[in-house]
C-alpha cells in the first residue's frame, strides 16, 4: 500500500496535462471492451452534438475558446 501512496502523490504532483495523459494510459491498459464502450459512448455524443449544430440547436464555440478552457481546467 505505500508504494501505491507514493505512486498517487507523485501523479498528484504532475501538471494536469501530464496529469491527463497518464489517466489516458492507465485506462487504456484496462479491458479493452471496456474502452472501447467508452469509445463508441463519446463517438455517439459527438455525433449527437454535432447533429444539433448543423440542425441550428447547438451554437459553435470558437476552437481558441475551446483550447483555452480546456488548458485552464488541466491547470
Amino acid at each position: 500500500m505505500a508504494l501505491l501512496e507514493k505512486i498517487e502523490h507523485d501523479a498528484l504532483s504532475l501538471s494536469g496535462q501530464e496529469r491527463a495523459f497518464l489517466a489516458d494510459r492507465l485506462l487504456s491498459s484496462l479491458d479493452k471492451d471496456a474502452q472501447s464502450k467508452t469509445d463508441l459512448a463519446w463517438i455517439a455524443e459527438a455525433e449527437y452534438r454535432y447533429r444539433e449544430y448543423k440542425a441550428g440547436k447547438r451554437p459553435g464555440i470558437e476552437a481558441q475558446d475551446v483550447f483555452s478552457e480546456a488548458d485552464q481546467r488541466l491547470k
